[in-house]
């Protein structure tokens, strides 16, 4: 019964949604991208750079918000380098995404290093602070859990609620489907194919640069190397889980989330007699067989990775 009484706990609840928010930025980031018909691998590099140019704008003595509108900045731009390559150049989005993800790590690594030298401790700056909404906190469990976070886990549910209007009731949203499903459509209506994908990709990489910038400025207070940890590559498998679609995407987001929040209490519960990378290892074995079970069902843009060219059909 303490197994199942986690999952009443409001303190369980409160970490789940704290870990589900970077992974709801990188997710939403994704599915535009990919919405739009361009697979982007670049998001585990693109994040890491998130986070460090948010942090370090911080460090530098800009505000928090500073450091967020920058590390946006910063994955914007290698956003455009990556639908340069893929979109008007009609290279392999595979090995540019790849690509991408080491340029942005790499880069990132180095742009430390070089900034501070003779660190070994990485410096410490003051982060988000949880901000609770005044009654809604208030709500047992749910109030705890949902209305008592930082400013960026608010936002993080407010970008999923402006994609999915974006997309299902916007005349650019439906330009961007469209994008993602028969380019050839878009052409003939005289919307640029590239500019739509392109502009998807800048965006969606934004949003992805903010998700890291979100572990460094809200859910810890400073960088370290490897920080990111595959969270990039498990927001493309959300993708996938939520069809595309931002609501179920989120709910998957969540999902993970608590997966992980709950091994982590496992873990004590147990009290070392199971091997902790059992633990470690159910977050991704359950999000595998979700992902399975859900992905059957799923209906991808029927022009996604494929290169458009004006004039072809």
């Amino acid at each position: 019964m303490e197994a199942f009484d986690i999952l009443l706990q409001a303190s369980f609840w409160v970490a789940a949604i704290r870990i589900a928010s970077p992974l709801i930025f990188a997710t939403m980031g994704e599915l535009i991208c990919e919405r739009a018909g361009v697979l982007n691998l670049g998001i585990e590099g693109i994040m890491a750079a998130g986070a460090f140019a948010g942090w370090v704008t911080v460090y530098a003595g800009g505000n928090l918000w500073t450091g967020v509108i920058i590390a946006a900045l910063v994955g914007a731009m290698f956003g455009l380098l990556h639908g340069t390559l893929t979109v008007p150049f009609g290279l392999s989005q595979h090995v540019v995404g790849i690509g991408i993800t080491l340029l942005a790590t790499s880069l990132t690594y180095f742009t430390y290093r070089i900034t501070l030298p003779e660190v070994t401790s990485p410096p410490k700056i003051a982060p988000f602070q949880p901000l609770p909404i005044p009654l809604l906190s208030e709500i047992p469990v749910v109030g705890a859990a949902l209305f008592n976070q930082t400013p960026l886990t608010y936002l993080a549910f407010v970008t999923v609620a402006v994609v999915a209007w974006v997309l299902y009731r916007t005349p650019l949203g439906m330009a961007v489907r469209a994008a993602g499903e028969n380019p050839a459509a878009v052409e003939a209506q005289g919307i640029g194919v590239t500019s739509i994908r392109m502009g998807a990709v800048m965006v969606g990489s934004a949003l992805m640069a903010i998700g890291g910038a979100f572990l460094t400025m809200s859910a810890f207070n400073s960088f370290f190397f490897e920080m990111i940890n595959g969270r990039g590559w498990i927001c493309i498998a959300l993708v996938v889980f939520g069809s595309w679609r931002p609501g179920k995407a989120l709910l998957g987001a969540i999902l993970f989330a608590a997966f992980d929040a709950y091994q982590v209490r496992l873990q004590q519960l147990t009290g070392g007699v199971v091997p902790y990378q059992i633990f470690l290892m159910m977050p991704y074995a359950l999000s595998i067989l979700a992902l399975i079970a859900m992905s059957r069902r799923a209906s991808y843009p029927k022009a996604l990775m494929v290169p458009y060219q004006k004039g072809e059909r």
